[in-house]
């Protein structure tokens, strides 16, 4: 693949991300402009990531059987549709459906990138492919808030929050043009069926799951929140049996187990799990408490990620050469770096509140970002680094389900939580224990990372 071809699939890697993160620092003012209220809200929210999650599996199987370009171009101009039909939205239950067609969209688009890295690199090429896809992961979902701040306050045309999600559309259709010539066409050799129980149970497994969290306190945690929650282990059990009984008897499952037999694979995504519950649970939380308690406009909520930004890029450039010199201890230096960074962000937050600048956020935030630019990259070339090209799809799939997940799965959860301490403890202490909460989550990883296979291939 040539450099463009990387650089358009990387495109197409981005785009997903950031507009998982991009509305955050948008939902005040479409809160004022549709009337929307707390539980409409955070299902524009949630709806990208239920769907989004749910279908990236499946859309990593189609493209093996497909072809993985075909489904690239199919996934990118879905994409630009379901984007201007969000712009163009004229009531807040419109925008939440079309926020649902664009995660499934998205579910289309974003296997494949990871899948054409797999099938046409290798070696040093595919190595270097991996950490630059794991910076743009790493660096979309930072971008997606502060671009979405400057975009709220420049108002462009007087669209306002629409900016957001317009600004897809010259990007898709830029990416089209460039997949058409520049992306090479890769598919399974041994391409398997639609394993429908399979499908049909994951979707229930994260529905059960991830609604009822997302939606539980600004309902009012109703009937249905406990009847979902409770069905989840019941679900989620079935679905493991479906997979490996077929997986078993020979056949393809949507989520094989056999290929948690890859110690790399299994390690890997193991600690991208609290990694991305605390990335995504942060990067809600700190867009609401700058917004609402600090009363920091749109673009400074996003200013004050940009330190976030810059280092997780420098981060992600020095880890291929670090991780040749010390393997995946580069994980665990990362690991206490973030430490380091949310620990003097918590101090800060306890000192300074409400008369914190941007300054006193920097030195916290900076850290953060470079600490976690030294991890994600780094656990992604670790997933995948076993899993034979036949099965990339599959592998993929798995990747980034496991990945958007635990993003959707830390705003509900950081963020219900944050949400449901201020009313009482105030914005301040509320910030506190969550931070404090998320710590919680890098020790687990540091913890995990000790038991990494040594050597990144």
């Amino acid at each position: 693949m040539s450099p463009l071809g990387l650089f358009t699939v990387l495109l197409g890697a981005a785009l997903p991300l950031i507009d998982f993160f991009i509305v955050n620092v948008a939902l005040p003012t479409m809160d004022h402009d549709l009337h929307a209220g707390p539980a409409v809200l955070e299902l524009v929210v949630a709806g990208y990531g239920v769907a989004y999650a749910v279908l990236l599996v499946l859309g990593g199987r189609l493209g093996d059987t497909f072809g993985r370009r075909r489904l690239f171009l199919a996934g990118m101009a879905a994409f630009g549709v379901t984007s201007l039909a969000c712009g163009l939205a004229p009531d807040a239950w419109s925008l939440v459906a079309a926020r649902v067609a664009q995660g499934a969209s998205a579910a289309l688009m974003l296997p494949q990138v990871l899948a054409t890295i797999h099938s046409s690199t290798s070696g040093s090429r595919r190595a270097r492919a991996l950490s630059m896809y794991g910076a743009t992961a790493g660096l979309s979902m930072v971008a997606g808030q502060i671009l979405g701040g400057v975009l709220v306050a420049a108002d462009i045309a007087g669209t306002g929050w629409r900016a957001v999600f317009l600004v897809n559309v010259p990007v898709a259709l830029i990416g089209l043009v460039l997949a058409v010539r520049t992306v090479p066409e890769t598919r399974s050799n041994r391409p398997a069926p639609v394993d429908v129980p399979g499908t049909v149970l994951l979707a229930l497994s994260l529905i059960t799951l991830m609604v009822p969290l997302t939606e539980g306190r600004a309902a009012g945690w109703p009937l249905w929140t406990w009847l979902g929650l409770g069905a989840f282990p019941f679900v989620a059990a079935a679905f493991y049996v479906v997979e490996r009984r077929a997986d078993r008897a020979g056949r393809t499952p949507l989520l094989p187990p056999s290929l948690f037999a890859l110690p790399g694979l299994r390690r890997g995504l193991a600690m991208v799990v609290p990694f991305s519950i605390g990335f995504g649970g942060f990067m809600f939380v700190i867009a609401v408490a700058l917004q609402q308690g600090l009363r920091y406009g749109p673009v400074e909520a996003g200013l004050a990620l940009a330190p976030m930004a810059t280092t997780f890029f420098v981060a992600s450039l020095m880890g291929p050469r670090l991780v040749g010199r010390y393997g995946s201890r580069v994980v665990t230096a990362g690991g206490l770096i973030q430490a380091v960074g949310i620990a003097l962000l918590t101090v800060a937050v306890w000192r300074d509140w409400p008369d914190l600048s941007l300054a006193g956020l920097l030195p916290g935030v900076a850290l953060a970002g470079f600490g976690q630019g030294l991890q994600l990259p780094v656990l992604i070339r670790i997933v995948l680094a076993d899993v034979p090209s036949e099965r990339a799809g599959v592998g993929s799939g798995v990747m980034v389900t496991t990945q958007q997940s635990a993003l959707a799965l830390g705003v509900a959860t950081l963020g219900t939580l944050f949400l449901s301490l201020e009313p009482s403890a105030g914005m301040r202490d509320a910030l506190v224990i969550t931070l404090v909460a998320q710590l919680a989550a890098i020790a687990l990883t540091l913890l995990m990372s000790l038991r990494l296979p040594r050597k990144v291939s």
